[in-house]
């Protein structure tokens, strides 16, 4: 009976990195690492959108940041890095839309 309540145990706790990967937590996780990335933009870029990667990388949540370069009409982007395990973010350098094109769903300009 020991036996089998402990592989039941062990079974249960296999299964909770798919419980983990489930739609609904990628969904608050991509939403998280936009509002945590939004907001460490807004003193570089207007009205920033984000397009973020649904599940990043195996430690990083990743998100490219595309809006006008505070205080100019110049279109900019930044990418994002996320830490899944600090949840702490980070924005690269600005890179210019003649480096970079990013097209936003539903939008013909960033």
């Amino acid at each position: 009976m020991r036996r089998q309540f402990l592989a039941a145990a062990f079974a249960s706790l296999i299964a909770l990195p798919a419980a983990a990967s489930s739609g609904d937590a990628w969904q608050e996780f991509a939403a998280d690492v936009q509002a945590k990335c939004l907001a460490a933009s807004k003193d570089a870029i207007v009205d920033a959108k984000a397009v973020v990667d649904p599940t990043g990388s195996e430690h990083y949540g990743l998100a490219i940041l595309t809006g006008k370069a505070k205080g100019t009409e110049t279109v900019i982007s930044h990418i994002c890095v996320y830490d899944k395990k600090t949840k702490a973010v980070e924005l690269g350098s600005e890179l210019s839309s003649d480096s970079v094109k990013v097209e936003l769903p539903g939008s013909t300009k960033p």
